[in-house]
């Protein structure tokens, strides 16, 4: 495989990647670091990368791979999720500062979630695969993803009620 087709092929997600390592890792620098790691093995295993039916699967697996094994490492003792992917022009700053604190805390609510949770919750909701293509991603099946994806959705929410409804009845 020549370094054209390689690139034409891992380009289209490579950003996916990125974003997937964001959510796992502490900083830009890290998901960075990450996602060039995982590209080396790709590239690596070039010649044999064709036989895979879904390479961008197979991409992200690798990544999520990576980012558990670097959180499980010494390194990652004060590493925690980062996200801030919203950005929208129109909005006034009272606005603005308020999504800000809303997407901030539902991140901190996140943090809280089971790694596997988290992970398909960046699929699924940012990410917006769907069922299949997760299941490839966490080696699970798509009901077993439904009932994960329900149950991060149901903490996030009843934190969120908690709250912003707090003594409300």
């Amino acid at each position: 495989m020549k370094q054209a087709d390689f690139l034409n092929m891992i380009l289209p997600f490579k950003d996916k990647l990125y974003r997937l390592a964001k959510r796992l890792l502490v900083s830009s620098e890290e998901a960075e670091d990450a996602t060039q790691e995982v590209l080396l093995k790709l590239w690596s295993k070039k010649s044999k990368i064709s036989a895979y039916n879904n390479v961008e699967a197979f991409a992200m697996t690798m990544t999520k791979n990576y980012c558990l094994d670097k959180l499980k490492s010494k390194q990652a003792s004060n590493l925690k999720l980062v996200h801030s992917n919203y950005k929208d022009e129109n909005t006034s700053l009272q606005k603005e500062v308020e999504l800000k604190d809303s997407v901030s805390f539902v991140h901190e609510i996140m943090e809280q979630l089971p790694e596997q949770q988290k992970i398909i919750i960046q699929l699924r909701d940012v990410e917006q695969y769907d069922f299949e293509e997760i299941a490839k991603v966490v080696n699970m099946n798509p009901t077993a993803i439904r009932v994960a994806l329900s149950r991060a959705r149901k903490y996030i929410r009843q934190e969120l009620i908690k709250t912003h409804n707090y003594g409300v009845s």
